[in-house]
């Protein structure tokens, strides 16, 4: 339910919105083709380092809308399940987050 929340608030909203905006003022052009993908690129960009990516992976917007959504939605699943992170840290995030000692989370990772 939150990751569906969230790729509707970041990319289904400003998809909307942004595009009749700039296509009301300015017509249509590669100006609000690119309007729309503005809004998610940025929130995958700073929403990135939160899930152990970086914020580069929000240049897969510039692919279409089939990379940068898939990439925006494993960041939100991410970030829905961050209590539970089972995934392993980025080498240069190592420093910062450490093994659960607990038996009864085995694997699970605290940033």
């Amino acid at each position: 339910m939150i990751v569906a929340l969230m790729v509707v608030g970041v990319v289904v909203v400003p998809f909307v919105v942004i595009s009749e905006l700039i296509e009301a003022t300015m017509g249509t052009g590669p100006l609000a083709n690119f309007g729309w993908i503005a809004v998610p690129m940025a929130a995958t960009a700073w929403l990135a380092p939160r899930a152990s990516y970086r914020c580069r992976d929000a240049l897969w917007w510039f692919t279409g809308p089939v990379g940068g959504l898939y990439i925006f939605v494993v960041i939100a699943w991410r970030l829905a399940f961050l209590p539970y992170r089972d995934w392993p840290p980025r080498p240069d995030e190592a420093s910062r987050v450490r093994r659960l000692p607990d038996d009864q989370q085995a694997e699970l990772w605290q940033s």
